[in-house]
């Protein structure tokens, strides 16, 4: 046993030193391929992400595509450690770069490409800020890159049966990002949640900017009593963890920015709220603050 342990270890170590994406095992067939937590780079081709692969009799599943080609090629090399089975389809969790931005090399594999519409438009209306800032920050990493949109969207609710493995898209409103879904295996009881969920490494509440919209999405996400979460940045986790380093954050961030307002304080006082308690995530200290900012300018008018 203690032999077995040791081999897989070393199996996912080599995976990690050569494609920078570290293999998590969920059952025979799902796992979770996960990047660093810290800022996009050079060397991480921009996929500072979670991604999911799903493994069916006739071919591969993938869970978000990555930042750029090469970080798509990367997706690809660390699946083809685990089979030789083509990519037939991939989900894009949500407009975020690294989750589309690889498409265009799983297209000329073949792949079905699906997000939800507001995910699509969000992409479209967002491809060149995603380019630019990606330029700046993984240079020339972002080399054959071309943005590619789904080919098959849904609004709310899509079903899909892929060789006997049944998935169930969903979409209940604006995350991290305005067209954010979760991907359901009700059988397994195992959820990709894309951006819904960061674990290890502190979120930030852009680009929709709207947290009580976030809070309402990761309750419905909560609500299917997932075992097993791959989320957006960080290992595979549970409800648990998940409820710890992203939904009560939110609510602290919302309840905490609220009483600024009641007490008719200003945005710059917002910023000074103590976040402390969340200080242990990775990335926090140079995000806080500016989630603090984005709060009020939501909370500051509502109802």
């Amino acid at each position: 046993m203690k032999k077995t342990i040791l081999l897989l270890m070393l199996f996912n170590i080599n995976v990690y030193a050569s494609t920078g994406l570290k293999i998590e095992k969920i059952n025979d067939y799902v796992y979770a391929l996960v990047g660093e937590t810290k800022q996009r780079s050079t060397q991480n081709l921009g996929n500072n992400s979670t991604h999911g692969v799903v493994i069916t009799k006739t071919g591969v599943i993938v869970i978000d595509s990555g930042a750029s080609y090469l970080g798509a090629r990367q997706i690809h090399q660390a699946i083809q450690t685990l089979t030789d089975k083509p990519i037939t389809t991939v989900i894009n969790t949500g407009g975020q770069d690294h989750r589309w931005l690889g498409n265009d090399y799983f297209k000329t594999l073949g792949a079905n490409i699906i997000a939800s519409e507001k995910t699509r438009n969000d992409q479209i209306a967002r491809t060149d800020y995603h380019l630019n800032r990606l330029g700046n920050l993984i240079g020339d990493s972002l080399k054959g890159t071309k943005p590619v949109y789904a080919n098959t969207t849904f609004k709310q609710r899509k079903m899909l049966n892929i060789s006997g493995v049944h998935l169930e898209l969903y979409h209940f409103g604006g995350a991290h990002t305005l067209g954010d879904i979760f991907v359901w295996m009700p059988q397994e009881k195992i959820m990709f949640s894309g951006d819904i969920v960061f674990v290890q490494r502190a979120l930030g509440t852009g680009p929709a900017k709207n947290i009580k919209s976030w809070i309402k999405v990761f309750e419905k996400m909560a609500s299917f009593k997932p075992k097993h979460i791959i989320p957006g940045h960080g290992h595979t986790t549970n409800l648990v963890e998940a409820t710890k380093d992203t939904y009560d954050y939110l609510v602290f961030l919302r309840d905490e920015v609220r009483k600024v307002i009641e007490e008719d304080g200003d945005i710059m006082q917002a910023t000074d709220i103590n976040q402390d308690a969340f200080k242990y995530l990775k990335n926090f200290e140079g995000i806080a603050r500016k989630n603090a900012q984005n709060a009020f300018v939501q909370l500051e008018f509502e109802e």
